[in-house]
């Protein structure tokens, strides 16, 4: 059976279906499959029965294992992680802020994948909004003020023993196996605008989720803009909202989209295992 590419219609997405993503895959295939990947920059696989071996061997076709902070992988595996909870937690919903994965490290990953175990009847969507296109229709004026700027990324609001999954959240009935620390307080930059690193299209890259400020701007006048660009990236004419089933295998490229997820899904358990794709 061949490979089918079935474009979401929305900015960006599509389905793959015609591969057995529970073997391995042909050199020829996973070229294919990286040509449709940087295309249309999140893929989705369903009806994939695969086990954790499987996972990392298709994670493994695409890159290197990308190294995956304050988070502990599942028992027996140093390269997968579970993003995972249960029917009566109440903790706050983890990752639910647009931003791309790990975008804190001097460089960072190529692409995540996620394969869905546990799937709730309701809710529980990933938003992904599309870089490339929300660069392509800014408007000029508000370019040309990211133009040359170098955002300065942390992951101390969410991972940093004071940050969002820090010492507060460690009173909760979170069952995600997060490690906070201060080794999340370090920084790192990146330019706002740049080219993705296999085709050369520009692109924004990064989002509040772990931007903290501009080099060589005042506080208040970088958080000024950047909430205007954060309004703009996240708008919903660049969104694909993505609707999970059991058995289903997601990637998506961090150099070209955004994500967040959804709740929605109160009283239902959910779980998924992820890989990151490490920079070539």
């Amino acid at each position: 059976m061949a490979i089918a590419i079935t474009p979401s219609e929305e900015a960006c997405g599509a389905t793959i279906t015609g591969v057995d993503l529970t073997r391995p895959l042909p050199s020829k295939v996973v070229a294919a499959l990286r040509c449709a990947w940087l295309a249309h920059h999140v893929l989705a696989f369903p009806n994939q029965a695969m086990d954790d071996d499987a996972l990392e061997r298709f994670t493994l076709a695409f890159g290197p294992f990308g190294d995956d902070p304050f988070i502990a992988p599942i028992p027996g595996r140093k390269h997968i992680i579970a993003v995972k909870r249960e029917a009566h937690e109440t903790a706050s919903l983890f990752a639910d802020v647009w931003h791309t994965d790990w975008s804190f490290q001097p460089e960072p990953p190529a692409g995540t994948c996620l394969f869905g175990i546990t799937i709730p009847p309701v809710g529980g969507d990933t938003l992904f909004a599309n870089q490339h296109r929300a660069l392509d229709e800014m408007p000029a004026g508000l370019r040309a003020r990211l133009e040359g700027k170098q955002a300065i990324h942390s992951a101390r609001r969410g991972y940093s023993q004071q940050g969002i999954y820090g010492e507060v959240d460690a009173d909760s009935d979170r069952s995600m196996n997060i490690r906070p620390s201060d080794a999340a307080r370090a920084v790192q930059r990146h330019p706002l605008i740049r080219a993705h690193p296999e085709t050369g299209r520009p692109g924004l890259f990064g989002a509040l989720g772990y931007i903290i400020g501009i080099e060589g701007m005042k506080e208040a006048e970088a958080n000024a803009l950047l909430a205007e660009l954060h309004a703009w990236q996240s708008r919903e004419a660049f969104q694909y909202r993505h609707k999970w089933a059991r058995n289903m295998l997601v990637m998506w490229d961090n150099r070209s989209v955004l994500h967040k997820s959804t709740g929605g899904y109160q009283g239902h358990a959910r779980l998924l295992h992820r890989t990151t794709i490490g920079a070539a």
